[in-house]
């Protein structure tokens, strides 16, 4: 079926409201890039995307307050400019694709559309549908960027990141797409995971298990977190979930599972980082709402 959606578009009035708070405030205009703050001059009110650099082998998390970089002794700072990043994902060594809206007061479009950095986040491009696509969830699978387009509530797929197919309108959160088959796509949607089998073309209504966060690494291994921060995992494709623990930290904020063991979760509280599926979580970075966001 085809599901329709207003054009911001989210699972609960609750997570709505905590992701059109930490995004409304810096939509209309990038900065200067940062000199890079060490720890103590970093504050983080909301999280939008997390991801392992292949290149060096840090934590990369995307925040309302740019792109900050998290060594496994602790030491975290800020690698580029103060922009809010929501869409975000590694794609390779050095290499992330992004959304979101541009810093206060430096100009620019306030929609991003879909933006590229080849240097870990220190610099970025516009690769296409900037001013108009605010990308809220982003995929790369199958050589092709899957995005949910939060302006229209629309998934649009690109094998070239420059030319976009448009495809299912759904009022969703999270997407994932399948790492065997390009044309399996979920979405997360106030019923339940809603599944398509045609690349997202059409979507079947969303039933079972109701989640925020996706994240599909590997065929056995998919990962979804609930309202309550309740990891779950399935070997079937979302057929049936099996609850492997809890994040501590409230309200999740983003999930990315990078191997079928390895997982990371951002929360109300700070991000955090399993290497047991799930059984045992530790904090990489504290998250503060001292912004008012």
């Amino acid at each position: 079926m085809k599901i329709r959606s207003r054009a911001a578009t989210a699972l609960t009035t609750a997570v709505l409201a905590a992701v059109l708070a930490a995004c409304s405030s810096n939509s209309g205009t990038s900065s200067d890039p940062a000199s890079g703050e060490g720890s103590g001059d970093l504050a983080v009110s909301h999280v939008h995307g997390l991801g392992i650099d292949p290149a060096d082998g840090r934590l990369y998390v995307a925040t309302h307050e740019g792109v900050i970089a998290v060594s496994d002794d602790g030491t975290a700072q800020r690698v580029g400019d103060r922009a809010d990043y929501m869409g975000f994902t590694v794609i390779g060594p050095k290499t992330f694709l992004g959304s979101g809206h541009p810093a206060e007061g430096s100009g620019g479009h306030g929609n991003r559309g879909l933006i590229q950095s080849t240097d870990s986040g220190r610099t970025w491009r516009t690769l296409s549908l900037g001013g108009t696509a605010d990308f809220h969830s982003l995929v790369y699978a199958h050589d092709s960027v899957y995005g949910y387009d939060s302006t229209r509530g629309l998934l649009r797929v690109s094998a070239d990141r420059t030319s976009w197919d448009d495809r299912a309108e759904i009022a969703a959160l999270d997407i994932a797409v399948s790492p065997e088959d390009r044309d399996v796509v979920l979405a997360t949607t106030e019923d339940g995971v809603a599944t398509s089998t045609d690349g997202g073309r059409k979507f079947r209504a969303g039933a079972g298990q109701v989640l925020a966060f996706l994240s599909w690494p590997a065929a056995d291994a998919l990962y979804g977190v609930d309202l309550a921060g309740g990891l779950h995992r399935s070997t079937d494709g979302g057929t049936t979930w099996r609850k492997t623990g809890t994040v501590p930290g409230g309200q999740p904020q983003a999930l990315t599972a990078v191997d079928a063991k390895h997982v990371l979760v951002a929360a109300q509280d700070g991000v955090y980082e399993s290497r047991d599926g799930g059984g045992t979580f530790r904090q990489r970075l504290p998250v503060s709402s001292a912004e008012g966001h």
